[in-house]
């Protein structure tokens, strides 16, 4: 019996332009892909192992002729809009006090100071959670096992017992090793408000 609902954050509640964000971001660069300097300073970033201030040093270094405003904004383009629905489709869960909810995302300090200034909604759709777990905070990141053990210890679940919402296969990949029931939602064509509208999964 699933006792524990873990959502995923990114094209789960609020929609990404992920496409979009790295062609914006390689036309900005003036380059065809991305080098793996780069990829490993998002990545330091993710799990806080760098402050803001440093990662857009990194960047100005690379590339003088960016100002601070123009890399915040590349680094910001990914974030979308969240439908207020979904937001009362959480409260709704919340409300019936059946499950306990966690948040386990992998998001930085930029992204969640772009979604306070733009989400009115941000600070009620968090009450929503028992526990709200952002990568750079945790300094963890899907898909590593690590992060899952953190949330599993920290709560003290059963895996067994445990449903995870995600979008990218890597990371319900990991959760369903570890005997997590999962969700690879499919943000093309699903939503997370059918959640109880899946088959073969007993809530």
């Amino acid at each position: 019996m699933i006792d524990t609902l873990i959502f995923d954050f990114g094209d789960v509640f609020i929609n990404l332009d992920k496409q979009g964000a790295m062609q914006n971001a390689l036309n900005l660069f003036k380059m065809e892909t991305f080098e793996k300097d780069m990829i490993t300073t998002n990545m330091l970033y993710e799990v806080g192992k760098i402050t803001t201030e440093e990662f857009i040093e990194f960047y100005k270094l690379k590339f003088p002729y960016l100002e601070d405003q123009q890399i915040v904004k590349a680094w910001n383009y990914i974030l979308r809009d969240f439908p207020k629905y979904r937001l009362e489709f959480l409260q709704k869960i919340a409300q019936e006090n059946r499950y306990k909810i966690i948040l386990l995302s992998n998001t930085n300090d930029m992204h969640i100071d772009y979604i306070k200034s733009n989400i009115s909604f941000y600070e009620e759709f968090k009450g929503c959670f028992d526990a709200f777990y952002l990568s750079q905070e945790i300094q963890l990141r899907k898909p590593n096992q690590e992060v899952f053990d953190f949330v599993l210890e920290n709560n003290n679940l059963n895996p067994e017992h445990c449903f995870f919402v995600d979008d990218t296969k890597e990371n319900t990949d990991m959760a369903e090793s570890l005997g997590i029931k999962v969700w690879n939602i499919d943000e093309t064509r699903e939503d997370v408000i059918d959640l109880f509208n899946l088959k073969n999964i007993y809530f």
